[in-house]
């Protein structure tokens, strides 16, 4: 079913909630793909109710950003929620998220400096306020979120805990394609060059993997590793290579718990992201 208006879905709501039933919730920006789908089918065996948003968030993208460009079907994405199972689909209008002249902001200091924050100043804003409005809309007891987007899940965790909102955030795992690419929506910007050029992101984090398996504790070192794979690949522009904390996403020296190693690498003009957590 698909639901355009908030007040239709707030009353949707309140009828489960008075039949005692659980809300799941997975947020997206559409285009969806077997990540997001995964997403849906676990919130689905965990949740009487599943709700989904495909909403492309303007208050995330910057002035030079792909807003505009942005892959939206909605009839495909309905489809693809609907045989994984949610009950409602919310594709709500800017108009109806955002008032004309709104005045209020939700910002994450710290965690929001790095990585891609640092590149994309204003993003995490844009997706703490939309989230936010999300999460008092739906009042679910569970929400869905790639880990893909490892520095977002890190993010929305931390406004979650600071803002007391009653809601467990479940971060799932990445999705990726049979040759290792971790699916995107922004994969379709790719030229079948580069897609296979695109490859160096997973291979690059499975020889620092396979490097902390093998007992490389030296964070230079393996940052060193997946940059020279990098490198190899003419198409491919490295933004950052870094190894952090899992939880404050500091950066690291000497690896002694568990981390995140994210990289964002330039693929002609798409910007890819990819990362992998590990556990000491």
């Amino acid at each position: 079913m698909l639901v355009k208006e908030i007040k239709e879905l707030r009353s949707m709501i309140k009828s489960w909630r008075r039949e005692g039933l659980s809300i799941g919730f997975v947020p997206t920006m559409g285009a969806l793909h077997e990540g997001h789908e995964s997403l849906i089918k676990r919130a689905v065996a965990e949740n009487d109710r599943v709700v989904v948003s495909v909403f492309v968030n303007p208050t995330q993208f910057g002035p030079n950003e792909d807003y505009d460009a942005y892959p939206r079907n909605i009839d495909k994405d309905l489809k693809l929620c609907m045989n994984a199972g949610a009950t409602v689909v919310f594709n709500p209008e800017p108009k109806e998220m955002y008032f004309q002249d709104k005045s209020t902001s939700v910002s994450v200091s710290g965690l929001t400096d790095v990585l891609c924050g640092a590149k994309r100043p204003g993003h995490f804003d844009g997706v703490c306020l939309v989230v936010s409005k999300f999460l008092n809309i739906v009042t679910p007891d569970r929400a869905y979120f790639g880990q893909k987007d490892a520095q977002q899940v890190a993010v929305i965790k931390r406004m979650i805990r600071d803002l007391n909102i009653d809601v467990e955030i479940i971060p799932c795992p990445i999705v990726r394609e049979e040759d290792g690419l971790a699916k995107s929506s922004r994969n379709t910007y790719l030229s079948a060059e580069e897609r296979k050029a695109a490859l160096v992101l997973s291979r690059s984090l499975k020889m620092a993997k396979k490097a902390l398996d093998n007992g490389e504790r030296d964070a230079y070192k393996l940052k060193e590793l997946i940059r020279v794979e990098i490198s190899k690949e003419p198409l491919a522009k490295i933004d950052y290579v870094e190894i952090v904390d899992g939880d404050s996403l500091n950066d690291v020296e000497v690896i002694e718990r568990n981390i995140l190693v994210p990289i964002a690498v330039y693929i002609g003009k798409t910007r890819l992201i990819d990362n992998f957590t590990y556990e000491i």
